[in-house]
C-alpha cells in the first residue's frame, strides 16, 4: 500500500516534467538576436547598424526615401540599416521578404525601393563579401548599411518590442529592434 502511495506522486511529477519540457517546443525561432548582435542564417550573417524613424521632410532622410510611396494617414517610415556578409564558400542572395512584427501580431512588409541606399532582394552576396560593398553610397554613408524600409502604423511604437523577421534557407530568424 505504501508503495502505491509513493508511485502516484512520482508519476504526477514525471508527467509534470514532461509537460514543461513539451511546452518549450513549438513556433519559437531557433535563430534570434538583438539589434547590434549578428544573426546567422545559413551562410549569411545579418548585422543591423541602426534602426530609426525616417522623415521625408528632413534633408538627411530625403535621399533614403527617394522613390518611396506616400504614407497612409497615421503611418510613419521606419528604416533598418543593415550589412549582410556571406561566410560561405558559394554565392548567395539577399532574401525576400523582410518583415516587422509588433507585440500584437501586426505584420509590416518591407517597402520596395530602387535607390542607392536600398537593400534589394536578390542582390548577390559573394563568398567573404559584404553588402553594401565598399564602393557604394550606402557603405560610405553615415550609417554604413543598406536600407530596408517599412511603413508602419504610428501605434506600433506602443507595441514594442518590434521584431525584424529575416527569411533564411531553413528557418526564419528574428532580430529584436532597438527603438
Amino acid at each position: 500500500m505504501r508503495r502505491r502511495l509513493l508511485i502516484i506522486p512520482l508519476l504526477v511529477l514525471a508527467l509534470f516534467g514532461f509537460a514543461i519540457a513539451a511546452s518549450g517546443c513549438g513556433d519559437e525561432p531557433t535563430a534570434e538576436a538583438k539589434e547590434g548582435e549578428p544573426l546567422e542564417l545559413g551562410d549569411l550573417e545579418y548585422n543591423i547598424q541602426i534602426t530609426r524613424e525616417l522623415n521625408r521632410f528632413s534633408p538627411e532622410d530625403a535621399a533614403y526615401l527617394e522613390g518611396a510611396p506616400r504614407l497612409r494617414p497615421n503611418q510613419e517610415y521606419l528604416g533598418v540599416f543593415m550589412q549582410v556578409t556571406n561566410a560561405g564558400d558559394e554565392a548567395a542572395v539577399v532574401p525576400d521578404p523582410f518583415r516587422i512584427v509588433d507585440t500584437r501580431g501586426r505584420i509590416y512588409d518591407q517597402v520596395r525601393l530602387d535607390n542607392e541606399w536600398a537593400l534589394k532582394p536578390g542582390t548577390p552576396v559573394l563568398p567573404d563579401e559584404t553588402v553594401p560593398g565598399p564602393e557604394t553610397v550606402a557603405k560610405n554613408g553615415p550609417v554604413e548599411g543598406s536600407l530596408i524600409l517599412f511603413a508602419i502604423d504610428q501605434a506600433a511604437n506602443e507595441n514594442r518590442p518590434l521584431v525584424l523577421e529575416v527569411p533564411g534557407p531553413d528557418e526564419v530568424g528574428e532580430i529584436v529592434l532597438d527603438l
